[in-house]
């Protein structure tokens, strides 16, 4: 099952495994997803788009907090 951590007016999704990103997050979101390598941090587009960093992070705390600077950036932008 999904979490969801708001933060800064973003919403930063833990997907539990086998749950698809499209299903849970939106525009604007940021998900966070776990596979083999780690946990990666994919930031949705307006049009669905997933951009992600080059690499995932080795543990979910650690992916949270970049997803959290993320978000902290994003709102110092407005």
């Amino acid at each position: 099952m999904s979490t969801l951590v708001r933060h800064r007016s973003t919403n930063i999704v833990t997907l539990a495994p086998g749950e698809i990103i499209s299903d849970h997050c939106s525009a604007g979101d940021i998900a966070l997803v776990q596979d083999g390598n780690g946990w990666w941090t994919h930031f949705i587009g307006e049009n669905g788009e997933i951009d992600s960093y080059d690499a995932p992070f080795d543990a979910h705390n650690k992916a949270l907090w970049a997803a959290k600077a993320a978000a902290e950036f994003d709102s110092a932008a407005d």
